[in-house]
């Protein structure tokens, strides 16, 4: 038998998908790839799962009302009367409630191609059917997102605009990260990876004598190799850490004066909080130490440390999905500010090391593929972790990056390349506001909790059903995905979609322009050819591209340094703050006058932290990571990432110390549970988990089990996660700030359905 290989991207990496017989049997990694990751395997069984979303269904109890329990029951309908209903939901909505009501709910990574990007194409399509409201932000580094501007200009160095790893290696002596170096982050890129390099530059700089220092939690956060200095922290509390370091820093006269008078304004203001001029509570080390867990003279030695050396100081991402988590990322670069590195190779501060593949990978500044968003005439959005506090509260005031806005009345959600009911907080309130609309319309490749929360859902198609161009701004390679198999059952691309239902609406030429598949495919990549020409770059044309299947991008010429011109010469090279200058105090912030993000970086108590009254009750907290066996939700029901469950349950890892003190032994079942709600999950008893904290991965499928979601069966830590904003500044999620207690699951152990489809009615009608 004939087996093809047919080149495409995923987020986790680019590979040529084995063919026969029309179904996909494997996927070859890249070769050009130095570390592939392992989820690459699960892209098969995915693709023919037994979960795939045959046909368009309709729920049933809609039309009636009825709540929307994930248990319902679905009729199979033609797609003439699908595209028919829809664009009849979509024409009433806007006639009898305007375009505001209706919520572009489309969040999530989807397609590594950037034509069937799902997000992109439900925003153009509903854009230009007259608008509707849309998300501003995201959950990965949505409170970095709004807060970096008014402090250095710019968001671009959370988005992986920071020194590259070639200047790190020749330069730095001390690399200080909060939150990680966690190997299992870089298997994944928004966009694709043709290289996975995360563990190559952190072998690279260790061989280059690079001492290493991680602060979190959790000791596998950092890879053995590296023989990193592991600080123990209690959760939510690197600020005080920061700010610990910054007085030991200003009382021994080891801050760079010059520095902060020449490139910075605002110092004088936190320096008279730090040294408590004003509360008569100087912010030093032995305080820091109540706060923290870390001893006081580890700190006093970790700042003289910094001082002493060309050192960068990196933070995950992470750091900021917490309550106030604006509050380490601006205290990070006040710290990096102090010790005068901003600017130099190899010093200052960086974000997302450890978080993402590609951060700090050498690329030239070249246009990557994307297609334009046009104008949203509905001039609407919402921060993107406010999706239940909108449902919920119509008509309600809220405050957001210093404006005031009201939640609109949604009634229609729709949704395609994500799945809310993964990614966002508190899935019990979740599911209580996902009630609200009337009409909730998904696109969807498998019966995932979002498919079976919805009224109408659409078959989509996965990338391998498909042509597209992919590639990241993080990776120096763009590729070619090339349609391997035809559609598995009777599911249609989103563009397909969306470009029916514009048909049916008058305005198919605006949403296509004229443009099938290949020609979206070649006019995207034509675009990069021409960016890269006014950099006196030349590429290969498109028939050459797609036939080689990639190209690399050449390398740059000379490394980068974040803000280097801005230190050669201010005034020339100004940032884009008020002042032009990096605000350690920001005027426009503190106008504001938010109590939870005050004019300059402050220790400021989450809501939920192990020095919160509440611990008593809930004495462990609670963090969620990213798994290291798929890209959150996605690949969840293949084997690779069933194989790392016990019993059918994600596992939650435990210090010795907490367990034993439960009763709790390695792999027992036990109930994880707060206020909020409670899930079952599988012990991991681990010595690298500090005390008092309680580690799950995110993004087991949502199986409430019954309609009021007492129990969640199969592990989603997001039952207990809190839904509130980081503050009134950013609005970001606050996951990690969440206190629960754990204990033995004594009873019989009800089987987990996240993975048996709803009943389906075969070839039904529309269900009265």
């Amino acid at each position: 038998m004939t087996q093809r290989r047919v080149p495409s991207l995923a987020h986790w990496g680019a590979f040529n998908a084995l063919v026969e017989d029309g179904r996909v049997v494997g996927c070859e990694p890249f070769a050009g790839d130095p570390a592939p990751s392992p989820m690459l395997t699960a892209i098969p069984e995915m693709v023919h799962s037994p979960l795939r979303i045959a046909r368009p269904a309709v729920r049933e109890g809609w039309r009636e009302g009825k709540p929307r329990t994930g248990n319902d029951r679905f009729h199979e309908i033609s797609w003439d009367e699908a595209l028919d209903l829809v664009a009849g939901e979509l024409t009433r909505v806007r006639r009898d409630f305007g375009n505001t009501a209706i919520f572009g709910g489309s969040y999530g990574w989807s397609s590594a191609g950037r034509l069937h990007h799902a997000r992109t194409l439900t925003r153009r399509f509903l854009f230009q059917g007259g608008g509707c409201v849309d998300q501003v932000g995201n959950y990965s580094w949505g409170a970095a997102q709004f807060l970096l501007p008014h402090v250095i200009g710019t968001y671009q160095p959370v988005a992986g605009r920071v020194t590259d790893w070639p200047s790190i290696v020749k330069h730095t002596k001390l690399v200080l990260s909060f939150g990680g170096l966690a190997l299992k982050n870089g298997q994944v890129s928004s966009g694709g990876a043709g290289a996975h390099v995360l563990e190559q530059w952190l072998r690279r700089a260790k061989a280059a004598g690079i001492r290493f220092v991680v602060v979190s939690p959790l000791k596998a956060d950092a890879p053995d190799f590296l023989d990193a200095d592991w600080i123990a922290i209690r959760p939510n509390t690197d600020t005080a850490l920061m700010l610990g370091m910054a007085h030991t820093l200003i009382a021994e006269g080891r801050h760079d004066e010059a520095f902060l008078a020449r490139y910075c304004v605002g110092f004088d203001r936190f320096k008279r909080y730090v040294t408590g001029a004003d509360d008569n509570t100087p912010k030093d080390a032995a305080w820091a130490s109540r706060i923290t867990g870390v001893a006081a003279e580890t700190i006093r030695a970790l700042a003289r440390d910094a001082a002493g050396t060309t050192s960068l100081v990196t933070v995950a991402w992470s750091l900021q999905r917490a309550h106030r988590g604006e509050q380490p990322y601006w205290a990070s670069i006040a710290l990096a500010a102090m010790l005068g590195g901003i600017g130099t190779p190899g010093g200052g501060f960086a974000f997302g090391h450890g978080s993402l593949n590609g951060v700090g990978v050498p690329r030239a500044e070249l246009p990557g593929p994307e297609i334009a968003t046009p104008p949203n005439p509905a001039a609407a959005s919402i921060p993107v972790a406010r999706i239940a506090d909108m449902l919920l509260n119509p008509g309600a005031d809220y405050e957001f990056n210093g404006r005031r806005a009201v939640y609109p009345d949604i009634r229609l959600v729709y949704w395609a390349g994500g799945n809310p009911f993964h990614h966002h907080q508190d899935l019990n309130r979740l599911r209580c506001a996902w009630q609200k609309p009337e009409t909730v319309i998904v696109h969807e490749s498998w019966w995932t909790p979002t498919a079976r929360h919805a009224d109408i859902v659409l078959p989509a198609t996965t990338t391998l059903e498909r042509n597209d161009v992919g590639g990241s701004s993080r990776d120096p390679y763009i590729f070619a995905m090339h349609q391997a198999i035809a559609s598995v059952g009777e599911a249609r691309s989103d563009f397909d979609i969306f470009h029916a239902l514009a048909k049916r609406l008058g305005y198919a030429e605006a949403f296509a322009e004229g443009r099938d598949e290949m020609a979206w495919c070649r006019a995207i990549y034509e675009r990069v050819v021409a960016g890269a020409a006014r950099k006196n770059v030349a590429l290969p044309s498109f028939d050459d591209f797609w036939r080689q299947g990639f190209v690399e991008l050449p390398p740059p010429d000379e490394d980068f340094v974040l803000f280097a011109d801005f230190r050669r010469d201010p005034e020339l090279h100004p940032l884009n703050t008020p002042s032009g200058r990096i605000e350690i105090a920001s005027e426009k912030i503190g106008s504001f006058g938010y109590d939870d993000c005050p004019e300059h970086p402050a220790w400021m108590e989450p809501s939920e932290w192990l020095g919160a009254a509440d611990a008593a009750q809930w004495p462990l907290h609670l963090i969620t990571h990213q798994p290291v066996d798929r890209l959150h939700s996605q690949l969840d029901p293949a084997r690779l990432s069933r194989g790392h469950k016990i019993k059918d349950r994600e596992t939650v890892r435990l210090n010795p110390d907490d367990a034993a003190r439960r009763g709790i032994k390695d792999h027992d079942i036990v109930r994880v549970f707060n206020a909020r709600g409670a899930c079952l999950a599988a012990a991991v008893i681990d010595t690298g988990v500090m005390p008092s904290v309680a580690v799950m991965p995110t993004g087991a499928w949502f199986d409430p089990g019954d309609a009021d979601g007492a129990l969640e069966r199969h592990g989603n830590p997001n039952v207990l996660t809190r839904d509130i904003g980081t503050s009134r500044l950013t609005q970001g999620p606050s996951a990690l700030s969440a206190l629960v207690d754990i204990a033995l699951w004594d009873g019989d152990l009800p089987p987990t359905e996240a993975f048996t489809p709803p009943t389906i009615v075969r070839a039904g009608t529309v269900p009265a």
